[in-house]
């Protein structure tokens, strides 16, 4: 594999990084739709407003709000997990995105770069982490 020389390569490759971040969490979103839906028996959710409160309506099952749960049932082959973890997959692609660029601008020794980068990730994190629930 040849050295990462020019900016070109770089943007080359966080190109390919978000193509292949988004065929992947479109295919495994569009498969857990279909095995939600022959789950189903091809039916939809029954959206129900939470009672006395006519303008609200229940979330996702608690078993679809945090990885480690979602995951297990992904094994399981639960469509509805599935779709999930496809939404995590397209969710991560932008992450893996500034990830990819911080690792550029560290090659590149550029220090202005790497501090915005790197605040930019600390608010991801941060709000992954201790954002409303």
């Amino acid at each position: 594999m040849r050295k990462l020389s020019t900016q070109h390569d770089i943007d080359l490759m966080i190109g390919k990084l978000l193509r292949a971040g988004v065929i992947t969490a479109s295919v495994i979103t569009i498969l857990g739709g279909i095995i939600y839906l022959y789950q189903n028996h091809g039916t939809m959710p029954d959206y129900k407003a939470i009672p006395g409160h006519h303008d609200l309506f229940e979330g996702a099952s608690l078993y679809l709000r945090e990885i480690s749960t979602i995951l297990p049932q992904v094994f399981r082959l639960d469509g509805a997990a599935i779709v999930q973890l496809g939404l995590i997959v397209l969710i991560a692609t932008p992450i893996l995105r500034v990830l990819f660029s911080l690792v550029s601008f560290i090659i590149e020794k550029d220090k202005l770069y790497i501090g915005i980068t790197l605040v930019v990730l600390s608010i991801i994190f941060i709000n992954m982490i201790f954002g409303l629930h």
